[in-house]
């Protein structure tokens, strides 16, 4: 297998695309190394593989260079739900921004190849829909959700001048709309949040007449396509779309949960957020022509994992309080 008796950097390895990535590359026979500060990551989505024999958890912030030799490296650090990316926008910038810095950096010094997670948000409110790797986006360069959209877009500007100067190899994946066990129970994330209200047969919250559509794909299919993307020659560098062209509204997504949870939640309306997209959904030919990769879990299926998973967390969240006391 590609990955075998590499050693691999994974940072923001202990967050939600982060567990994934670290599991699925110790299965395909790697070295892991899973760097976090564990602000929106936790220990719990790597407990399990702590006492691996190639598998390595250290605490660190990528705002700081980081000196280790390693043979790849999947940049996925930053807080990615616009609850946690706001809670300190500078900071988000800066682990955009100053991460991708420090990270090149390294894979220059030790001549790794360098796999950046970017966005489907720098493409902000699309006016061109679905959206290609070739549109450069319609992005507010000073609302609330610059610091994600604008410091992605940033990153994507130093990964190609540092490939363009510095012959670093480069590997760019936009994701769009990602789902799956060990998502963050309170990030803000429409999934999440609709799943926990609906186990909770609390109201479910839709912005506006829940009529923005979105695309989801499954955790385990967007980590497939980013270790396809890693394993390409120096030729592909993307960016290249990773995520499902299936689209929904956000209404029918609502329904669906509801209907899969078999619960009493009633769909409550709210005001639209600034800049919130209207519309999201990619072309992925590029990734079928070049990864041969496409989403192959449903949404139906992906939600019934989801929702066992989450169903789990809360029953164990019920519990602790009491186990606790005794």
């Amino acid at each position: 297998m590609y990955h075998a008796n590499k050693r691999v950097l994974v940072t923001g390895g202990a967050g939600f695309l982060g567990s994934h990535l670290c599991e699925r590359l110790l299965e395909a026979g790697a070295e892991v190394i899973c760097v976090d500060n564990f602000f929106t990551g936790t220990r719990r989505n790597v407990e399990h593989l702590i006492g691996h024999k190639r598998f390595e958890l250290m605490r660190h912030d990528v705002c700081f260079p980081l000196f280790v030799e390693v043979d790849e490296i999947y940049n996925l650090a930053c807080p990615a739900s616009p609850i946690h990316y706001q809670h300190d926008p500078v900071q988000t910038t800066k682990t955009s921004v100053h991460g991708a810095i420090n990270m090149l950096g390294l894979a220059k010094r030790v001549r790794a190849k360098i796999f950046q997670a970017s966005t489907s948000e720098v493409y902000g409110d699309p006016s061109v829909h679905p959206q290609p790797e070739e549109y450069w986006g319609n992005v507010n360069p000073i609302g609330p959700r610059s610091c994600y959209d604008e410091g992605k877009r940033c990153a994507e500007t130093l990964f190609f001048d540092y490939n363009r100067q510095h012959k670093v190899r480069i590997k760019v994946a936009r994701i769009f709309n990602t789902y799956g066990p060990r998502m963050h129970p309170n990030d803000g994330r429409v999934v999440s949040n609709f799943i926990v209200q609906a186990l909770q047969n609390q109201d479910i919250s839709v912005y506006g007449a829940g009529e923005q559509t979105r695309s989801f794909c499954y955790v385990d299919d967007l980590v497939a396509g980013f270790m396809k993307l890693m394993a390409t020659g120096d030729d592909v560098i993307g960016p290249i779309n990773l995520g499902n062209p299936g689209e929904f509204t956000i209404r029918q997504l609502a329904e669906l949960v509801i209907e899969l949870t078999g619960s009493r939640s009633r769909i409550v309306e709210f005001p639209l957020p600034q800049d919130d997209p209207k519309q999201r959904r990619p072309v992925i030919d590029k990734a079928k022509a070049q990864l041969d990769w496409e989403p192959k879990v449903h949404l139906r299926e992906g939600l019934g994992k989801t929702i066992a998973y989450f169903d789990q967390l809360l029953k164990e969240n019920d519990r602790s309080p009491a186990v606790a006391a005794s």
